[in-house]
């Protein structure tokens, strides 16, 4: 969690990196293709699950959740190659609430992928339904995404440079 002005500078730096935040047109057919994404990504996480393979559950959950926010970026005429300032991004414009199980589950990803710390099934089995939850709210998110909103959106990142 960052505080309002380092939210702001770090904002600006992502829009500084070469494959960093960019404003471009929506894309409402690339944010549906990741919206798919996701969906299937927590099927694929269901049957690691259910193979007992919690290292590659646990990496599967972050990224059926980072396509759904991802989604919303691209909805919105977002573009980011990083994850964190993806996350970031989506923090600004949703509030911290809308992050906090990505943020949560990111560091269990890497936890997992990095250092073969992975969490006991019970655990496992609580971020696959967290998952289902974030990945559901999204999508009814941008699935009702009007027009207006995406140019609120839109606005309150380019404020951001300021």
């Amino acid at each position: 969690m960052l505080s309002g002005e380092n939210m702001q500078n770090s904002l600006k730096w992502c829009f500084k990196l070469k494959d960093g935040l960019k404003i471009l047109e929506q894309d409402d057919d690339l944010a549906r293709s990741y919206l798919d994404e996701a969906k299937f990504s927590l099927k694929r996480a269901e049957r690691n699950f259910l193979e007992d393979d919690l290292l590659w559950t646990t990496v599967v959950i972050y990224y059926a959740e980072y396509y759904a926010l991802y989604s919303f970026l691209q909805k919105t005429g977002i573009k980011c190659e990083n994850h964190f300032c993806s996350i970031l991004a989506v923090e600004n414009l949703l509030g911290l609430d809308k992050v906090k199980t990505i943020n949560e589950h990111k560091n269990k990803r890497l936890d997992a992928q990095y250092y073969m710390r992975v969490g006991r099934r019970e655990e496992i089995e609580k971020m696959l339904k967290e998952a289902k939850i974030f990945v559901n709210e999204f999508d009814m998110l941008v699935s009702n995404l009007k027009n207006s909103e995406i140019e609120n959106y839109r606005k309150l990142i380019k404020n951001s440079l300021k």
